[in-house]
Formats: C-alpha cells, sequence, structure tokens
C-alpha cells in the first residue's frame, strides 16, 4: 500500500492506494490523526506534497512508517514541466497537473481548481504542462472586502439563487463575489476554447460542487485529483529506486 499527503493551506488530505485505486480516504485539520488513521496498514511507500511548513518531528514519524518521498520541484514526475520558475510552482497545482494527465492520456487538459485559490493549469495532448492562472478563491473574496474596508460586513456565500442586482448590501456583495466568480471561471474557459480545439476540463477543489452547476460546459469533476496525481508521482519514483 501506498500513502500520499496533500498538506494544504486549509486541511490535511491523505489517501491510501493500492496500485491505482484509491482504497481508504481522510480529510483533517490535524497531523496527529493521520497517524492515527493509518496505524492499521502496512505502508511501504508515503509521497508527502505539502503548501505549509512541516515539523520536524512529524517528519520523522512518517519516515518511520515507511519509505518516505517529498514533493518538490527536483522530485520527477511522469510529465514535461515547462513552468519557467518550477521552484515557485505550489506542489499541489503540479500533482493536479499529473491528475489529470493519468487520468486523460493524450487529451488536452485544463484543470480548474476551486479552493483557498481560483487556479487554472494546462496540460497538452503531448504531456507538456504550460501553466496556467491563480486568483483569490471564493471565501478569499468575502474576506477581503471586509478586511480592507471599514463598514462592509464579513459573509459566508449563499446556497440560494443569487441574483445580478442585489438590493441590500448583503445582497451586492453575494452578487459580486459569487456571479462575478462565476463570469470569471466561464470566462477563462472561453478563452482557452478559444486558444486550444479539443480540451477536457477537469473541477477539484474544496469548492468545487458550489460551482459545479454554475459552469455552462461538460466538465468532469474530480474531487481527489490532486490525490490521484500524487499517487502517480510516488509510482513513477518507487519504479526508479
Amino acid at each position: 500500500m501506498n500513502l500520499v499527503v496533500d498538506a494544504g493551506n486549509t486541511q490535511i488530505k491523505a489517501g491510501i492506494f493500492e496500485g491505482n485505486e484509491l482504497v481508504y480516504f481522510l480529510e483533517t485539520y490535524a497531523f496527529d490523526e493521520i497517524l492515527n488513521f493509518i496505524s492499521s496498514y502496512k505502508i511501504e511507500n508515503t509521497l508527502l506534497c505539502s503548501v505549509i511548513i512541516i515539523s520536524d518531528e512529524w517528519l520523522k514519524a512518517l519516515k518511520n512508517i515507511s519509505k518516505l518521498f517529498i514533493l518538490d520541484f527536483k522530485l520527477p514526475i511522469p510529465l514535461n514541466n515547462f513552468y519557467k520558475t518550477p521552484e515557485t510552482l505550489g506542489m499541489d497545482r503540479l500533482a493536479g497537473v499529473v491528475g489529470a494527465s493519468f487520468l486523460f492520456p493524450k487529451k488536452n487538459c485544463l484543470i480548474i481548481d476551486i479552493g483557498t485559490c481560483l487556479k487554472f493549469d494546462l496540460v497538452d495532448q503531448n504531456n507538456n504542462y504550460l501553466g496556467g492562472s491563480i486568483s483569490p478563491g471564493l471565501h478569499m473574496r468575502f474576506q477581503s472586502l471586509h478586511h480592507f474596508t471599514s463598514k462592509l460586513p464579513i459573509l459566508e456565500p449563499s446556497l440560494e439563487k443569487i441574483d445580478l442586482i442585489g438590493n441590500s448590501t448583503q445582497q451586492a456583495i453575494q452578487s459580486g463575489v459569487i456571479n462575478g466568480m462565476i463570469a470569471e471561471i466561464n470566462g477563462t474557459i472561453n478563452r482557452y476554447n478559444e486558444k486550444i480545439l479539443d480540451i477536457q476540463l477537469i473541477l477539484c477543489g474544496g469548492d468545487a460542487l458550489f460551482f459545479e452547476t454554475k459552469i455552462n460546459q461538460t466538465i468532469f469533476a474530480v474531487p481527489k485529483l490532486v490525490l490521484i496525481g500524487l499517487n502517480s508521482i510516488l509510482q513513477h519514483n518507487v519504479s526508479k529506486t
């Protein structure tokens, strides 16, 4: 069995794989829960992907469990990375791209990751990662309106349909943030479609389900895309040892 861990800005996600199959999954806020989660399984190899600082104590605990790989820009990956500053590339973005290329080989894939940030990433049919874009995510947009003003309230996204014209400050914020983000997503997809023919759209991230029905094109939702990509990277490196 292989373990992959995605330590993000908000939550930590872990998956245990047998070959290419995800057999166990955990989402948590605490590293200790990961250790409890895997204590009953015989883990042979582990890949850690983190956008936060990991303590030496936790790294030592993972090394005691199995052979540990840490995903950074120097670790070999099963695609061609044309990002000009690979040392600054978020490894969760890279893992999502690898996951897309694994699920949809020889296809142009646009990965739309909607979480703390809204990220677009493109991998082409020749397995070349070309880059993408980053902008604030849904909750960051709500928080920034409150943080950078003196009177605007902090809101949570409404699950109801949001009218374009808000007739109160709260409704105006909901319209600006949610409808604005929908317009950004659909508009960016349209620009990619104009640039690249026959593109596969793949949706992931913590807020993916919120926006899935609001995207006006056919899209394939893969909530655990990053974990699938991490497992592919881990298998790629294990095969070389």
